[in-house]
């Protein structure tokens, strides 16, 4: 048994949650569970995360250490009852934003998506992000590839994640200005919607002036995805010209103070 199959069995011990309760806090199968605690497979690292968040675990400390008792006093779903010195308790039910897990397209799963996007079991599949958002709204996160929408180190960077929600084929009821990940058979793009041609396509812009607008016939579009927000690992240090705008603000707000 490994160290995270043994630690999974301490907690659901720990947690009086039996095989199949363990299972459906997590949407596994009760059988993968008993895998787990047997050492015959490993959990996928987006579950080892849930069941790290969920029981307030350090995900390293779930992943490489085997977890004593004295170990799980210390997190915050646990204390110990002074009357019984050998059950653990919870100490309350933890009140958290809703979070709802959206399929990540990396880069090399683009041409299968293009053929496999319908399928539920592909879909399923894919690594998911888990973040905020409404139960009612599909959203899915696609890797950004190409330098199209970036210009003077602002904008979106190759390699950068970008959280999308569904928007119906309906170009009437896109924004203007807005960025958008355009899906058709052959190609995924993401750029800024500048309306409509007198043909009635999409006219599409990058962010950098360098490359041309783009336009996208109506029906060839396959899915829509507007762009909420993005992951990036660039931290971009500030330039010269934003280092002395920020220190002329402030001393007009001390200014404006005295």
């Amino acid at each position: 048994m490994s160290s995270i199959g043994k630690n999974i069995k301490k907690i659901r011990t720990v947690k009086n949650l039996s095989q199949a309760a363990f299972a459906q806090l997590f949407d596994l199968a009760r059988p993968s569970v008993g895998a787990y605690e047997e050492g015959r497979s490993e959990p996928k690292i987006e579950t080892l995360v849930q069941i790290a968040r969920h029981f307030g675990i350090s995900l390293d400390l779930l992943i490489t250490k085997e977890l004593t008792v004295n170990d799980l006093y210390g997190f915050d779903i646990f204390k110990r009852n002074k009357e019984q010195e050998q059950l653990l308790i919870k100490v309350a039910e933890e009140t958290a934003a809703p979070v709802y897990r959206a399929a990540l397209v990396m880069a090399n799963q683009q041409e299968e998506y293009f053929v496999r996007r319908q399928e539920t079991q592909f879909i399923n599949g894919l690594p998911s992000l888990i973040l905020p958002g409404e139960p009612q709204m599909l959203h899915r996160a696609f890797e950004h590839t190409g330098s199209e929408m970036q210009y003077q180190q602002y904008g979106l960077r190759h390699g950068d994640i970008l959280y999308c929600s569904a928007t119906p084929l309906d170009a009437s009821q896109l924004k203007l200005n807005e960025v958008y990940v355009i899906v058709t058979q052959t190609k995924l793009t993401a750029r800024r919607l500048q309306g409509l041609t007198e043909e009635n396509n999409l006219l599409l812009k990058a962010d950098n002036p360098d490359y041309d607008h783009l336009t996208v016939p109506a029906d060839e579009i396959l899915e829509i995805w507007h762009v909420d927000g993005m992951y990036s690992t660039y931290l971009k240090s500030p330039s010269s010209v934003e280092e002395r705008l920020t220190r002329l603000e402030s001393l007009v707000r001390k200014l404006m103070t005295e």
